[in-house]
């Protein structure tokens, strides 16, 4: 098996190079994204591995196909950028569904901390020897009300660290968990609601056309005066021109950023010596009240452990069963992880 790996960090090498051996697998890196310019690049291969800004389109789909190729493994959960509809039929998509919800859930709240209590402009100060505290006040955490969106395993532990710090959590979910309603200091509310209630607003849900720019000026005309924005999950959730607005206005308190919408040719790249033509990030990230990391809640050495590990496993499973429980499936014209072992023969 030989396997082309597209849009190489360092850090991805060490856990991939362990697991791969062990299963066999021959490992070609490359630095460059997957797309429709590099798509050759592939050529040789039996298979892809691909990350969250790599473009898995009509066309590329169409050249792997010609390439031999049938797999597309994904080392990541999301798969926004996959056309799964057109690649239904043609490629296999195998995804990591869950890597280390916990790692994703602690950043979210990392950056919030950091927001609400100056941290890093307490960093920058006690740099300078500039022991002032003006400027530095926050706020409690503690009976704050947190409007959690999307209540999978990222959001779960989301929860449970917000409950940790006696906040009140208003959830909302397209398919509520039983459980999760049932605890004390979690509700289960429409989207209106925590809108217009929550303090802080987490958002935890995958990209779909139903959640694209889900914070959008309607939004956020809704919410709290003050109200601090965090998403860690897809850039395109939020409008950022929408977001920048509300900043502006005073309306939005604070906004902490792990994602993007048009991240794709900026994260996990170094601009420090250019001038960056993104105008809207650029004006994002000169605010105060503002705190953007680029796309590393998912950093921590036990999700990559778990990520390479998932994705050599998916395949392995495939490569010797023909199947893979997490395989991305579209079938009745919803994207969902394979049911019966099989998406098309």
């Amino acid at each position: 098996m030989k396997l082309a790996f597209f849009d190489t960090k360092p850090y991805d090498k060490p856990s991939f190079d362990r697991y791969a051996k062990a299963a066999g697998i021959k490992v070609k890196y490359f630095e460059a994204k997957l797309n429709e310019d590099t798509v050759e690049l592939a050529k040789g291969h039996d298979a892809v591995c691909v990350f969250v800004n790599d473009t898995v389109n009509a066309a590329v789909i169409d050249r792997l196909v010609a390439l031999g190729i049938r797999i597309v493994a994904l080392r990541c959960a999301g798969f926004n950028n996959v056309d799964v509809k057109y690649a239904f039929g043609k490629v296999h998509v195998l995804r990591v569904p869950a890597y280390s919800p916990y790692a994703v859930a602690e950043h979210t709240m990392a950056l919030l901390l950091t927001s609400i209590r100056r941290i890093h402009k307490a960093y920058i100060r006690t740099r300078d020897f500039n022991f002032s505290l003006v400027g530095m006040t926050g706020f409690d955490l503690h009976g704050k009300t947190v409007g959690v969106v999307g209540t999978g395993k990222i959001g779960r532990s989301f929860i449970n660290i917000c409950l940790g710090f006696g906040m009140q959590v208003l959830a909302y979910d397209k398919y509520p968990a039983n459980d999760l309603a049932e605890r004390e200091g979690v509700r289960y509310v429409t989207l209106d609601e925590l809108f217009e209630k929550s303090d802080i607003i987490s958002l935890h849900c995958p990209l779909t056309e139903e959640t694209y720019h889900l914070i959008d000026n309607e939004t956020i005309e809704r919410c709290k005066r003050g109200v601090v924005i965090l998403n860690t999950s897809r850039g395109a959730l939020v409008d950022a021109e929408a977001l920048l607005s509300g900043i502006k206005s005073r309306k939005i308190g604070a906004a902490c950023l792990d994602v993007y919408e048009e991240e794709a040719d900026l994260f996990f790249e170094d601009f420090s010596g250019h001038i960056l033509e993104d105008d809207t990030l650029a004006r994002l990230i000169s605010m105060p009240n503002v705190i953007v990391t680029s796309h590393q809640a998912f950093l921590t050495e036990d999700a990559l452990d778990n990520i390479a590990e998932t994705t050599v496993e998916n395949i392995v499973s495939f490569t010797e069963k023909g199947e893979c429980p997490n395989e991305v499936c579209f079938r009745g014209g919803v994207a969902e992880d394979c049911k019966n072992g099989k998406c098309f023969g």
